[in-house]
């Protein structure tokens, strides 16, 4: 009947208005979330950094890249000396774009010869695409001045991905995301899973130190973490070809630290909610921003600066970079962390 029904829903609403951390979570996750995402979420690049080397050093060419550095989509850098410089930035991930003018670049723009420039980009993030094809179409102010018929148009080069595979790009993202989602949730609901039966209480009365009792509970899941890791850059390999150009033990090295980081926050999280349901409610809020806020998604140059500092807190954010630049740029740590 409707009164058995009712009795059970007030049951219900005291039980979870006794719960205060769950109800916290209900009411308190969504709004912060809305609150986070609606305000870092930018579709529109802007700001990405990128070098030029200028070998015309004309006032047509230099008229060309202030015209790219007002499309607000890059951010003029350095000028260089030569395009190897250039390509040791690209491998250090310090740039996204290239710009090479060459000595030839006012006969070319005034001849209307097709490419007078060459436009690099960085093709381990499939977001760049797009915004290189922007800046490839931008139409230059000299080119109404000089009866410039077509205008002149960049070459594009992409590199390290120049077949423009999507699954290039996705693969190596989705080995910290699933790294993240489970190693974080395992550990949690592993802990709060022993402290609910009681187990957790045993072995802290048992002569186990606590360090020893925790190495012991996170070990298996540093072993399931590289376990993944290989099963999903080898299928990565056999069915996208999806290449491995850096070193194997720099990708260990950069993976291990990874997993132990996320395995540091499922033990936090374990330390802060009291039940299973409790520990997967909080995997997801930590879950849900890593993947929106590290680059996987959404361009970080797009972010705002108060969102770039959140992602900068995030493992994945540090992970996608050290992994993208590992397989598909051949990058060693040393030079992705300097």
């Amino acid at each position: 009947s409707l009164t058995r029904i009712f009795a059970i829903l007030h049951k219900e609403l005291l039980q979870l208005g006794r719960d205060k951390l769950t109800f916290g979570m209900i009411v308190g996750i969504p709004l912060i979330q809305l609150m986070m995402f609606g305000y870092a979420i930018n579709t529109d690049v802007r700001g990405l950094p990128a070098a030029y080397v200028d070998q015309a050093d004309s006032s047509l060419s230099r008229e060309y890249l202030s015209d790219l550095g007002a499309s607000q989509v890059i951010e003029l850098g350095e000028r260089l000396a030569s395009v190897q410089e250039l390509d040791a930035l690209f491998d250090g991930g310090t740039i996204s774009i290239g710009i090479v003018i060459p000595a030839d670049f006012d006969r070319r723009v005034i001849g209307g010869i097709r490419a007078p420039a060459q436009l690099l980009i960085d093709g381990s993030d499939s977001i760049i695409f797009g915004v290189a094809g922007q800046l490839a179409s931008l139409s230059p102010r000299f080119d109404s001045q000089l009866k410039v018929d077509p205008p002149a148009r960049v070459e594009l080069r992409n590199y390290y991905n120049p077949n423009r595979r999507t699954a290039v790009n996705i693969v190596p993202g989705l080995v910290g995301v699933i790294l993240t989602m489970t190693m974080v949730l395992f550990t949690a609901v592993a802990i709060v899973r022993e402290r609910e039966r009681g187990n957790l209480e045993l072995l802290i009365n048992t002569p186990i130190r606590t360090w020893e009792l925790m190495l012991g509970k996170i070990a298996p899941y540093v072993v399931i973490g590289l376990i993944q890791l290989m099963l999903i850059l080898m299928l990565g390999r056999i069915v996208f070809d999806v290449p491995l150009h850096g070193s194997r033990i720099d990708l260990l090295i950069a993976s291990g630290l990874f997993i132990a980081a996320n395995l540091a926050l499922g033990l936090l999280v374990s330390t802060v909610v009291q039940t299973q349901f409790q520990a997967m409610q909080m995997t997801f809020f930590f879950f849900l921003p890593s993947i929106l806020l590290s680059g996987f998604m959404f361009p970080f140059a797009g972010m705002p600066p108060l969102a770039q500092s959140i992602a900068e807190l995030l493992p994945l954010t540090h992970y996608n970079r050290l992994i993208r630049g590992i397989l598909l740029r051949g990058a060693d740590i040393s030079s992705l962390t300097g």
